[in-house]
């Protein structure tokens, strides 16, 4: 369901740390153009995270509106959002890495494959 919401996003924005989940609609936008100069109006979404890390919220508007939709963990004993470390930053994040995130894996994996530049490299087949 997530994901369909910032199927039209250009952007999405991670806010590193944890945020106050009392907070809504009008106190994100709030933070978001306060703190990190950025425009909560545009084609963007921002993706909060509760301190337990057992919550997120998405922030984005929708040409009349703005959406806030929540994601809560059910078994908040066993499972975690693998939130990354860092206090008040925000950094952009990938359609893909969003997805990651939903799904319990981290955004910046601690290994993966190196591209090939196969037109300077030889690489044998």
């Amino acid at each position: 369901m997530l994901n369909n919401l910032i199927s039209n996003i250009s952007k999405i924005y991670i806010v590193y740390g944890a945020t106050d989940f009392r907070k809504q609609i009008y106190s994100l936008c709030a933070l978001v153009e306060n703190n990190f100069k950025v425009s909560a109006y545009d084609k963007v979404a921002f993706v909060f995270c509760n301190k337990k890390r057992t919550s997120i919220k998405v922030l984005c508007y929708d040409n009349n509106g703005f959406v806030l939709a929540q994601k809560v963990l059910l078994n908040e004993n066993k499972m975690k959002f693998q939130w990354p470390k860092g206090q008040d930053e925000l950094n952009k994040i990938t359609k893909d890495q969003f997805s990651w995130l939903l799904s319990g894996l981290k955004i910046y994996p601690d290994k993966c494959f190196n591209n090939v530049d196969v037109l300077n490299k030889k690489v044998s087949v």
